[in-house]
């Protein structure tokens, strides 16, 4: 009898332990079996299940309680700042709470108050409220992220400012255009990578984000973890056209005398040599396309198009130049030929084709023909922005380009 009770409370001890093991293993592996389990409305061949379960299993990303993930929803601003709070690891300088009133009750107040602590969130960009049931648009995201990253890195900061007047690679900087105010933070996300364009190479600024792509977009941020803006390529590339008005250094083998830039003549005048008018320069992008392949410029595919392969695969000593100038027309039937006439430098151009390139991104260039027309429209006062072509050769040594404009400052161009 008594090794019967023995063998008994034996038996309820090991039940009592397996039981407890269950527990934790519940407990501490819960995320990771949400995370391997097959959500209903995710299938293997879905284009972003890689990062969903990833997302999930470090814990930035939920499932729902019916077995769901709900990838094409999208995702709120209380969401993608909750998601944001989970992803950084970084501790604030000031923890700051109770910024939205409209947040008092809400399940993200928490998450939202340690995105705001953590420079994400910018409380003065939300003066009625934070609404936080609104779907984030992609300006917002943008914006929210890069904010981030300058507070937590001086260098991002840095990139911010060189960013101001650069030239953001989307469409929308073509047309209709993108503020100074809003551009840095485009160029950011876009220059990391951390967010990409769409096919036709917009943004979507107002566009929503689902939570599949937010899945992709919080690992990328992960992933940025520890490095500065300079070690992203794209970023300095971007980051130079809104400094140094052209990406020259970036790109292609060329030098300047005395390491001068594109500023220096940035915004000058250039009156042409017959009188018939002035040009001012903007800014110059250069494409290297000696590699067609492997082009160089986070810029290549607004200038540059499967119609000039050709060209280009046969002439691989030359590099294309495309300079963003506003012509001012004062002579009566002012025409193309007045440029070309007018002017001995590498600012005279041509224009940039194919047609469907000024056309698909909304740019001008100069008019493959009936030019008289074309300037007519344009008073020598609020003149026409446009971009032009020029062709250097990397082949030649030596002096390759020279700009000069009114007021004496120079720029010289050496393939040394």
């Amino acid at each position: 009898m008594k090794n019967e009770g023995r063998t008994q409370f034996m038996k309820k001890i090991l039940v009592t332990l397996i039981a407890a093991l269950t527990a934790v293993t519940t407990i501490m592996g819960g995320a990771s079996i949400q995370a391997a389990a097959s959500f209903k409305d995710v299938p293997s061949n879905h284009w972003a299940k890689t990062s969903i379960d990833s997302a999930v299993s470090k814990g930035y990303f939920k499932g729902y309680s019916n077995g769901t993930f709900k990838p094409s929803a999208s995702v709120t601003r209380s969401e993608f700042a909750s998601l944001l709070a989970r992803v950084s690891k970084a501790d604030p300088n000031v923890d700051i709470s109770n910024v939205f009133n409209d947040l008092s009750n809400h399940w993200s107040k928490k998450e939202v108050d340690r995105a705001v602590s953590l420079g994400f969130i910018n409380p003065a960009d939300y003066p009625n409220g934070f609404k936080p049931n609104t779907p984030i648009t992609r300006e917002e995201m943008a914006k929210w992220i890069s904010s981030g990253l300058a507070t937590a890195d001086t260098d991002f900061k840095k990139a911010l400012e060189d960013t101001k007047t650069t030239l953001v690679p989307v469409k929308e900087s073509f047309s209709p255009g993108i503020s100074e105010a809003k551009a840095p933070f485009i160029s950011v996300v876009i220059g990391t990578g951390v967010m990409t364009g769409y096919p036709d190479n917009s943004f979507g600024m107002t566009k929503t984000t689902t939570r599949a792509e937010a899945s992709v977009i919080l690992l990328r941020i992960a992933n940025m973890e520890g490095k500065k803006a300079s070690s992203f390529s794209d970023l300095n590339e971007i980051r130079a056209v809104g400094a140094t008005k052209s990406n020259l250094s970036q790109v292609t083998p060329f030098s300047t005398a005395n390491d001068k830039t594109y500023a220096v003549i940035s915004g000058k005048t250039k009156t042409l040599k017959n009188g018939a008018g002035k040009v001012v320069l903007h800014r110059t992008i250069y494409v290297n396309t000696t590699n067609w392949t492997n082009k160089k410029s986070v810029y290549a595919p607004f200038f540059i198009s499967e119609e000039n392969k050709d060209f280009y695969k046969e002439y691989t000593n030359v590099i294309p130049v495309f300079h963003e100038i506003t012509i001012y027309p004062k002579a009566k039937k002012f025409s193309s030929d007045h440029i070309r006439t007018g002017l001995r430098t590498a600012l005279s151009g041509q224009r940039i084709t194919p047609s469907s390139l000024p056309e698909k991104y909304g740019y001008l260039t100069l008019p493959a023909y009936n030019s008289e027309q074309f300037f007519a429209k344009y008073s020598t006062s609020s003149g026409v922005k446009l971009w032009i072509k020029e062709n250097i050769y990397v082949d030649r040594k030596g002096l390759v380009g020279m700009y000069y404009m009114d007021d004496g400052s120079a720029l010289s161009l050496y393939n040394n």
